[in-house]
């Protein structure tokens, strides 16, 4: 049970004991009435999409290919320290991003061949 305090009577605080438990309430908003809204299904198509195997395979192609870059650029020692990092990071965004370009290319392709041999058979 909770305590509440009073105010101070004679310099010293009273308390005084709660006689009844606090309850927790649900709060229904007037508006929706249980429906849906379109963010919600966008947000939930969202989060299907991050949870989904091709986005994972385009972040490990995209992660592979950034450490790669970084590894190579690490092995060659020309130029300042400065100008390498810079260098790096800027090529390992590149070589990601072209890594991710190739694998949904690729993806695309085995959809349209996938698409074209279907309507073969129908």
């Amino acid at each position: 049970m909770a305590r509440k305090a009073t105010a101070k009577a004679g310099g010293k605080a009273k308390s005084v004991k709660s006689g009844s438990k606090s309850k927790a309430v649900a709060v229904r908003s007037s508006s929706g009435g249980g429906r849906k809204r379109a963010s919600d299904s966008a947000g939930d198509a969202f989060i299907k999409l991050l949870q989904s195997p091709l986005v994972a395979e385009l972040v490990a192609a995209a992660a592979t290919a950034a450490l790669a870059a970084l590894a190579q650029e690490g092995m060659s020692g020309s130029g300042s320290r400065a100008s390498r990092s810079g260098n790096a990071v800027k090529r390992a965004g590149k070589a990601a991003a072209k890594a991710i370009g190739d694998r949904l290319s690729t993806e695309v392709e085995e959809i349209k061949k996938a698409a074209t041999s279907r309507r073969a058979k129908a």
